[in-house]
């Protein structure tokens, strides 16, 4: 491919130093005159620049060098995938939490993939539901229409147009989020008891719902690229799997996100071997710059990917409004949809498309994506000060957590601290069915650490907690004996 031929330049340039750490890059249309290529394959190869930590974009700036970090990135498992039972996720959820996570309201900040409350953000809301209240009038006693209302898809058919992935409003779908989309297209797609293939993390509502759902499941291992297509292809060829579930951009929790290439033949693979692939695309408008990554449905020609995507991530989880373009599944999933509830509430549909219609939705997420460039660079920052060399910290191109792997982990003594402390955390077991990834956790970046000299916040203390524990089950035997007198200082952070 062109714009990889042009990346692999541009990264070895960078090793040798020619370009040097924070240097400005060539803007898109520069770029694209320089090396006479089209602004697709401009657009592609900043991409995946991007996407593996070479150069990062600054707002109104432009792109540049990224100052590269000292920290490796966790290791990619390599292994052979096969069928996983509902009853061997269960196993790895009981020995991967330390008890039931807690309800959102009560949470702490690095658990939950989500943002901290924005007081300007919802002033604007709540602006765009008076205005949606206005134009109910009588509406106010009727049931949506099950498919969701005309003005809300066609808002959200303009809104994805500039990306340059244009579909029909009639061709969507309103659901109640994303994870509600998901279930319906898992119901149209498969029976209990088929095999669902997903990637290797995975996140870990994904793999509860298909539990619950009573889907088994074959582990996709993840690449640097994106997943393993060859073994997910040998499992279409051998008919050992019923459909895909994948999360292709800024996946959760690992952060990789597919290469447009590996989203090409997805798709096509999908289509030879008539195998539905659902696409969970919730972090698809969270990329740390304005270059937003295309989704696998874009390269779809045969309609066999179910895209679903939400305003939860973006916007606000609250909400509940999600949606589905589910290609040749169409018929089938709005007859379910429908059959199993009266349509998504109509005041949230009018005031969520009242928000993207006037442009304040465009300009939220161009806030977003740069305070969670901002977020991550200073979480990554303080947790390579604080934490030995070898802990391994993921660098992400979007998204809202960050995947640590830290070796020599004592995992049993570390739950241990996390229940005396109840510091809100997700450990590796809960993103596998598989006895995988054990000296891993995910951390959620959504909330903002206070700047070197600023007064420390609940997000800081939260950390320095995590600090402190991961430290202690880092220790040796002959170490551990002084870990139940610092317990208690430990959960007085945590409490204050």
């Amino acid at each position: 491919m062109k714009y990889k031929q042009l990346a692999e330049q541009y990264i070895s340039a960078i090793q040798s130093g020619k370009l040097a750490a924070l240097s400005r890059m060539p803007s898109l249309r520069q770029f694209s005159q320089l090396h006479r290529v089209s602004m697709t394959t401009t657009l592609n190869c900043y991409q995946h620049l991007e996407s593996q930590g070479w150069i990062v974009a600054k707002p109104q700036s432009g792109y540049f060098v990224a100052k590269r970090g000292t920290h490796r990135q966790p290791a990619l498992v390599q292994f052979e995938s096969r069928m996983a039972s509902v009853a061997e996720y269960q196993a790895a959820e009981e020995w991967g939490s330390h008890g039931q996570a807690p309800e959102s309201q009560h949470a702490g900040p690095l658990g939950y993939s989500r943002f901290e409350a924005d007081a300007v953000l919802a002033k604007q809301l709540e602006q765009s539901f008076r205005r949606a209240h206005q134009r109910l009038g009588e509406r106010m006693n009727f049931y949506p229409a099950p498919q969701g209302e005309q003005i809300t898809r066609t808002i959200l058919s303009q809104h994805f147009a500039p990306y340059g992935f244009h579909f029909q409003p009639d061709q969507l779908v309103i659901t109640h989020g994303c994870m509600d989309a998901i279930r319906e297209a898992i119901e149209v797609c498969t029976q209990p008891g088929d095999a669902i293939a997903i990637s290797s993390p995975c996140f870990n509502g994904l793999l509860t719902l298909l539990r619950e759902m009573s889907r088994n499941i074959v582990e996709i291992p993840s690449v640097e690229s994106g997943i393993d297509l060859d073994q997910l292809e040998n499992h279409m060829q051998q008919g050992t799997i019923q459909a895909g579930l994948f999360c292709t951009t800024h996946m959760n929790p690992q952060g990789i996100t597919m290469t447009p290439e590996q989203k090409q033949r997805l798709a096509r693979m999908a289509a030879q071997y008539q195998v539905p692939v659902i696409e969970d695309d919730v972090y698809m408008e969270l990329p740390y710059s304005n270059t937003v990554p295309l989704p696998a449905k874009y390269y779809d020609q045969a309609g066999y990917i179910l895209w679903c995507g939400s305003v939860s991530k973006t916007l606000a989880a609250s909400y509940r409004l999600g949606w589905c373009l589910p290609g040749r599944y169409f018929e089938s999933y709005l007859r379910r949809f429908a059959a199993g509830c009266f349509g998504v509430s109509l005041p949230v549909q009018l005031a969520i498309a009242d928000f993207i219609d006037n442009g304040q939705y465009s300009r939220s997420l161009k806030h977003r994506r740069f305070a969670l460039l901002a977020n991550k660079r200073r979480y990554i920052e303080y947790l390579e000060q604080a934490l030995p060399g070898e802990v391994r910290i993921s660098d992400p191109a979007g998204g809202m957590v960050l995947w640590l792997q830290i070796p020599a982990l004592n995992l049993a003594r570390f739950k241990h601290l996390l229940q005396a402390t109840k510091l809100d955390i997700r450990l590796g077991a809960l993103f596998t069915s598989r006895d995988l990834y054990r000296d891993c956790l995910r951390v959620n970046i959504g909330y903002a650490l206070p700047e070197p000299g600023e007064p420390g916040n609940a997000t800081q203390q939260a950390l320095d907690a995590l600090i402190q524990l991961l430290k202690q089950a880092m220790h040796t035997d002959a170490a551990c004996a002084i870990t139940e007198t610092r317990n208690g200082d430990i959960a007085e952070t945590i409490s204050k």
